[in-house]
């Protein structure tokens, strides 16, 4: 209910805030939950199979683009290994506010037609697939 004197556009207005802040959420909730699963399974199925937790990785000079590659291509060779696991959910850690900051982007501009938000969302989504892919 509306107060004598109230913006009626305020509402729709924290309707608006109010539903891009739930999309956000459930985006980073379920990449954060994804990750740990992925990243858990990994060193469970490594510790069980060696005795041991530590793993030994050599990651320099490599974005996340060619990352996701050389895993999806150690994941159609079989056998399957933990590393796979561990390696998926870095990604998963690693592209999940890549994937927030473009949800944004888009519900800037296709749900609320801001172009001023939607301009400035494209920016810092430029300069982080700069830096994850292109660097």
């Amino acid at each position: 209910m509306r107060r004598k004197g109230e913006d009626p556009n305020r509402s729709a207005t924290m309707q608006t805030e109010s539903m891009m802040e739930k999309l956000v959420g459930y985006i980073l909730l379920v990449g954060v939950l994804a990750s740990i699963v992925l990243i858990a399974a990994g060193v469970v199925w490594h510790y069980a199979a060696t005795g041991r937790l530590g793993l030994k990785y050599s990651i320099s000079g490599m974005n996340l683009f060619q990352f996701v590659v050389k895993d999806f291509a150690t994941a159609t060779h079989p056998p399957l290994r933990p590393r796979l696991f561990i390696n998926l959910g870095i990604a998963t850690l690693m592209l999940t506010p890549y994937v927030r900051v473009l949800a944004s982007m888009l519900y800037f501009g296709f749900a609320e037609r801001n172009a001023k938000y939607t301009v400035f969302t494209a920016l810092v989504f430029s300069v982080l697939t700069y830096s994850l892919f292109l660097r």
